[in-house]
């Protein structure tokens, strides 16, 4: 199972959909329990993944680093806002499998929410990684806003040659906070446009493969994609409180790791818990279950169905921006299987 640790609350950006505002009362800034703890309990898994994660996890380098030399594991991956990127240690960054990016498009796109330079400097570190010979699994990780032209951005960061990003993914700033809708001048006017974006980024997906036999490593396309050509159902495909899980930095073992102050995203901790009782204490509830593309979707967001912070209409419409995204991928599945 995947297990996403906690390394600090605290960040060094301050981003528009976030904040940056760690809370001590909710949890401490850093991690209070030993190493032996963490070890003992992640060792129960025959399989264990870790991710490290934050707040931002490369302000705690030298803890990332005690916890690769300390505990073994099948597979490890680094979530990071990419300013610190080419402090890692060759030895270090060359047991990561996987490194998620924090970057939101194009130039302009990034630094309207991260901050003035902030594009610049998550290129220069990227390039730095696969100069040092890093060949792991890069994903552009895009959070998508009211600036965001989602054509535009992702195709930019697909396209960048040098450095190469082998992903790019995507999460909506939609249903995180509340009251609804306050980072869009006009919600509904933007999600037209979003989904007319989506419906061109999917005819440039497609003619990718037909003209040139590759598949870019669009992964919401990929997902979606594989469930429809081989019929087959899926769960919530973060994964949250099936088979990945966050590890607080009390030691408090959680479902979602945006959510360490909801009672219903409690399931264990390191002292007590073992990892084959976590799977399935926290499911998504309706209307998602009875939804006709629950098989297909998987319910999206574990946060946004517990919480519903933008009302069941504002929780309705970003279900249609869903279905929009799965009836434009099932037109064209005829295509791709050919």
């Amino acid at each position: 199972m995947l297990y996403f640790i906690i390394l600090t609350q605290k960040c060094n950006l301050t981003c528009k959909y976030c904040g940056n505002q760690p809370n001590p009362d909710i949890e401490p800034i850093e991690p209070t329990y030993n190493m032996k703890t963490l070890k003992n309990f992640i060792q129960k898994d025959p399989e264990p993944i870790i991710a490290f994660y934050g707040g931002e996890p490369l302000l705690k380098i030298s803890l990332m680093e005690k916890i690769i030399d300390q505990i073994p594991a099948k597979h490890y991956i680094l979530q990071t806002n990419g300013i610190f990127l080419h402090k890692l240690k060759p030895k270090y960054l060359h047991k990561l499998d996987t490194i998620l990016v924090s970057i939101d498009g194009r130039k302009e796109t990034t630094e309207y929410y991260r901050g003035k330079n902030t594009y610049d400097s998550i290129i220069k570190n990227v390039k730095t990684i696969q100069e040092r010979g890093y060949r792991g699994d890069l994903i552009a990780r895009m959070a998508v806003s009211e600036k965001t032209n989602i054509y535009e951005d992702v195709k930019h960061l697909i396209e960048l040659k040098n450095p190469k990003f082998n992903h790019v993914h995507w999460q909506l700033d939609v249903q995180w906070d509340s009251p609804p809708y306050q980072r869009y001048k006009n919600f509904d006017e933007w999600v037209k446009k979003y989904n007319e974006g989506i419906t061109k980024l999917i005819k440039y997906w497609i003619q990718k493969m037909e003209k040139e036999e590759k598949v870019l490593g669009i992964v919401p396309f990929i997902g979606i994609m594989k469930t429809l050509l081989n019929n087959e159902e899926t769960e919530l495909r973060c994964g949250a409180g099936i088979n990945a899980f966050t590890i607080t930095t009390s030691g408090r073992i959680i479902a979602c790791p945006i959510a360490p102050e909801f009672e219903w995203n409690n399931i264990g901790d390191i002292w007590n818990s073992k990892p084959k009782d976590l799977p399935y204490k926290v499911t998504i509830e309706e209307p998602c279950p009875t939804c006709d593309i629950y098989s297909i979707c998987g319910g999206r967001c574990l946060f946004a169905n517990k919480t519903k912070l933008w009302g069941i209409q504002g929780f309705k419409k970003i279900c249609n921006i869903t279905k929009h995204l799965i009836h434009q991928l099932e037109k064209t599945k005829p295509t791709i299987k050919n």
